[in-house]
């Protein structure tokens, strides 16, 4: 039984909202205002919150502001990062260049087309909603060309799926409400929505959802897939498989743990271990054994079983995946072991 936190969890900012307070602080030095030991934006739903200069910096024309990242409690890899926003007269409107550590979108599919930065719409409409306030108010043209930057981009991206989403060189600078919450897994789900949506537009036959780590390297290895090809699917199951059945591709394959994977087939569409459990009674009914009544594990119960049990269960996946797909996409399934032995693999049509 998962135990609820002592306490509330704080929620924390994108980096879409910390690199529009960085573009404000930048644009009060530029037009004028003095360099700000604090700045206030609105984000999208209208929330005010405040955000600390780090750094402050202008030039002949220019002027640079710094922002660190406060993810609040949430697992962030770029919480305490700095995202830099630097702004300088531009011709026509808002100009946005990617400096050091944000990444370059190299692959269509995504929000942003092949070969601008990746800054996202949403935080490139409020920076660009901060400058026509500004500029409003101040006197002064919204011709603005803003590079962000963040310093430590290009190492932190090797910890995010921004490599097999085809974005080179740095991170993403995100956000659709401007507000990290705590755990979400909106985030992840919207990263497994991109690959997808990055796998289709690459006009890819094959892709992949995996547990983790262990099944994605097998299941790559059987079918020679590319990185882009592997979804990163984790226990959102019935997530990654709803959004392919509105966005189909020819063929999807199931790779996982036996524990994980005896949960999808016996229903389960989140396979975290505190929202699904294995029913144990359901596997002694469907194999014949009552000894699998007591098991604590499903490992402890293929351990008893063996094969027929492994293939019991990538045939059982298997229906549960076709449940949510579309007539026409193929689809299959593979079981492993912790140590990654494949211990039954479907062919689309049952175990082999």
């Amino acid at each position: 039984m998962s135990r609820k936190p002592d306490r509330e969890l704080r929620r924390g900012w994108t980096t879409g909202a910390c690199a529009t307070a960085a573009t404000r602080a930048a644009l009060m030095m530029l037009w004028g205002e003095g360099k700000p030991e604090k700045v206030r934006i609105t984000l999208p739903r209208g929330e005010r919150p405040e955000f600390e200069v780090v750094e402050a910096r202008q030039g002949e024309g220019w002027a640079e502001a710094g922002i660190v990242k406060d993810a609040g409690d949430d697992p962030d890899v770029t919480h305490g990062t700095l995202i830099l926003s630097r702004v300088e007269a531009s011709a026509g409107g808002v100009v946005f260049v990617g400096g050091r550590g944000v990444g370059q979108v190299t692959k269509p599919g995504l929000p942003i087309p092949p070969g601008e930065p990746a800054i996202n719409p949403v935080p490139r409409q409020m920076m660009t909603q901060t400058v026509e306030e500004m500029a409003t108010r101040l006197g002064q043209t919204p011709d603005i060309q803003i590079t962000v930057s963040v310093p430590a981009g290009e190492e932190l991206a090797a910890k995010t799926w921004n490599p097999r989403l085809g974005i080179k060189g740095g991170l993403s600078i995100l956000g659709t409400t401007g507000i990290v919450r705590p755990f979400s897994c909106a985030a992840w789900i919207a990263s497994i929505h991109r690959g997808v949506d990055v796998a289709r537009a690459e006009g890819l036959a094959h892709v992949a959802g995996c547990t983790g780590a262990t099944s994605e390297r097998v299941v790559q290895g059987l079918y020679g897939l590319p990185d882009h090809a592997m979804l990163d699917m984790g226990d959102f199951a019935g997530g990654m498989l709803k959004y392919i059945a509105k966005h189909p591709l020819p063929r999807v394959t199931i790779g996982g743990g036996i524990g994980k994977i005896t949960k999808l087939a016996q229903g389960a569409r989140d396979l975290h271990a505190g929202r699904s459990q294995v029913d144990f009674d359901l596997l002694a009914d469907w194999l014949g054994d009552e000894r699998l009544r007591e098991c604590n594990t499903a490992l402890q119960a293929y351990e008893i079983m063996g094969k027929d049990m492994a293939d019991m269960v990538a045939q059982k996946a298997l229906v549960e995946v076709r449940k949510m797909l579309p007539d026409g996409v193929e689809c299959d399934v593979v079981v492993i072991d912790r140590a990654g032995k494949l211990l039954a693999r479907t062919d689309g049509e049952g175990a082999q």
